[in-house]
C-alpha cells in the first residue's frame, strides 16, 4: 500500500434544512463580522435569507458581495478582494454554484497571502492559512465545497488554471438539498453530469485508492439513479437529496484521487470557447472513457453496475463498453450537447486544443492511460463529428 493523505472540509453539515445550523457553525468559529460571497442570481432567487437570518440569529454582522460571475476570470476575483481588504471579516461564506465557492476559497488566503493571485496557481504555493470559510452549495456539481482546489479563467492564456492547496479547505461546509429545488433543468443537467464526471475520473484515476473508490461508486450509484428526475422534476426532494449527496461524495472523492484527461481537455473548451465546466466535462466523457476503457476493464465494469446496467455474462469488454454507453445515454437524456461542433468548435481548432490540453501534466498523469497530442488530438476529433460513440474497439 502507498503512503496517501486522505481531506475534506474539517465539518460537514448535511440533509433537508441544514442551512438553519449556519449561526451555530459561525459561533464555534468565534466569528463576529461576516462577508457572504456570492452572485446576482443566487441574490435574486431569495435564498439567501435562508443564509442570513440564522447567522443574524446567532447575533452576527453580516455583509453580501455579488458579483461572482460564471466561470470567473482572475479579474473578477482581484475586484473583489479591494471590496473586502481591512473590513475586518473573520468569516467568508461561499454561497452559490461552483464559481462563487471557488471565489470564497481564494478571497480567503488572498487576505493573509498578500501576492499577485497568478502566483499562487499550482500546487501548494499558498504559504499561509487563510480567513476562515463556510462553504454552501446551491447546484449538485462541482464539489467545491470539499475540495482544496479552485479554477479561474485566465484571459490572457485563454485557459482554465488552478490554485492547489489544502489551506483552500472551508472550516465547514453545509450540504442542504432544498437549496437546490429552484436550480433550472440545464444547469441541474451540466452540474450533476459535471459531479458524474468527478466519480468516474477519481475512480479510474491512478491515484485512486481503497478510500475514494468506495465513495466514487456510491456517487455514480447516486447520480446515475436520481439525475434525469431532477432535471425534468426539480421539485422532486428525494432526487434532489440524492444529487446533493452523490456531489459531494463526488467531490471528496475528486478532491482526494484526483481526475484525468476529461478534465484536461475540457479546460481549454472552456478557456478559449466559453464553454460551462460541467458541458464540457459531459460533453467529452464518453470519448475519453472509450480511449480509457481498456487500461482497466475491471474498474469500468464497476463503473457499468454502479449505473445500474446489468452486466451479467457479459465479458468484462462488454461489460466496460456499457459503461461508455450507459453514460453517453444520461448525457444525451438530460440534453448536454453531443459533439463539439454544438459549442461552436471547428474542425481547425482541434489541433490548437490537443497542444493546449497536451500542457495540463497535472491532469494528464493521473489519467489511466497514457495519452500525448496525437491521442488527444483523435478524441477531440471522435467528439467533433461523431453523434453516436463508437464501442471499444475490439483489439
Amino acid at each position: 500500500m502507498t503512503i496517501s493523505y486522505f481531506r475534506t472540509a474539517e465539518t460537514l453539515v448535511t440533509g433537508s434544512g441544514s442551512i438553519s445550523q449556519i449561526g451555530e457553525e459561525a459561533k464555534k468559529l468565534n466569528a463576529t463580522k461576516v462577508i457572504i460571497i456570492t452572485d446576482k442570481v443566487i441574490r435574486q432567487t431569495g435564498l439567501l435569507s435562508k443564509v442570513i437570518n440564522p447567522l443574524e440569529e446567532a447575533g452576527l454582522a453580516t455583509d453580501i458581495i455579488d458579483d461572482v460571475v460564471p466561470e470567473p476570470p482572475f479579474e473578477n476575483l482581484e475586484q473583489m478582494i479591494t471590496q473586502i481588504e481591512g473590513k475586518g471579516y473573520d468569516l467568508l461564506v461561499g454561497v452559490g454554484g461552483g464559481s462563487a465557492l471557488d471565489i470564497a476559497k481564494v478571497l480567503s488566503i488572498m487576505l493573509t497571502n498578500h501576492e499577485d493571485v497568478r502566483d499562487l496557481v499550482g500546487i501548494e504555493k499558498v504559504k499561509n492559512p487563510g480567513v476562515p470559510t463556510i462553504l454552501v452549495p446551491t447546484t449538485s456539481g462541482t464539489g467545491s465545497e470539499v475540495t482544496y482546489n479552485a479554477i479561474f479563467t485566465d484571459i490572457r492564456d485563454k485557459v482554465k488554471k488552478g490554485i492547489v492547496s489544502p489551506y483552500l479547505l472551508p472550516k465547514v461546509a453545509i450540504v442542504d438539498p432544498e437549496l437546490t429545488l429552484t436550480v433550472p433543468p440545464s444547469v441541474t443537467a451540466a452540474t450533476g453530469m459535471d459531479a458524474l464526471v468527478h466519480a468516474v475520473e477519481s475512480y479510474t484515476a491512478i491515484r485512486a485508492g481503497e478510500l475514494t473508490d468506495g465513495i466514487a461508486l456510491q456517487a455514480i450509484k447516486l447520480i446515475s439513479r436520481s439525475l434525469r428526475k431532477a432535471v425534468y422534476n426539480g421539485k422532486d426532494l428525494k432526487a434532489r437529496e440524492d444529487m446533493a449527496m452523490g456531489s459531494l461524495l463526488a467531490g471528496i472523492s475528486l478532491g482526494n484521487a484526483g481526475v484525468g484527461a476529461v478534465h484536461a481537455l475540457a479546460y481549454p473548451l472552456g478557456g478559449k470557447f466559453k464553454v460551462p465546466h460541467g458541458v464540457a466535462n459531459s460533453l467529452l466523457l464518453p470519448f475519453v472513457m472509450k480511449y480509457n476503457a481498456v487500461a482497466d476493464l475491471e474498474k469500468f465494469a464497476e463503473v457499468a453496475k454502479a449505473m445500474g446496467e446489468n452486466v451479467e455474462g457479459l465479458s468484462l469488454r462488454k461489460a466496460a463498453d456499457r459503461a461508455v454507453q450507459a453514460l453517453a445515454q444520461l448525457s444525451k437524456d438530460v440534453g448536454i450537447p453531443s459533439s463539439l461542433k454544438e459549442v461552436g468548435v471547428t474542425a481547425s481548432d482541434i489541433s490548437d486544443l490537443a497542444e493546449e490540453a497536451s500542457k495540463i501534466d497535472r491532469l494528464l498523469n493521473n489519467n489511466p492511460r497514457w495519452l500525448t497530442v496525437k491521442e488527444i488530438k483523435k478524441i477531440y476529433e471522435e467528439a467533433y463529428g461523431s453523434v453516436e460513440v463508437p464501442a471499444l474497439a475490439t483489439t
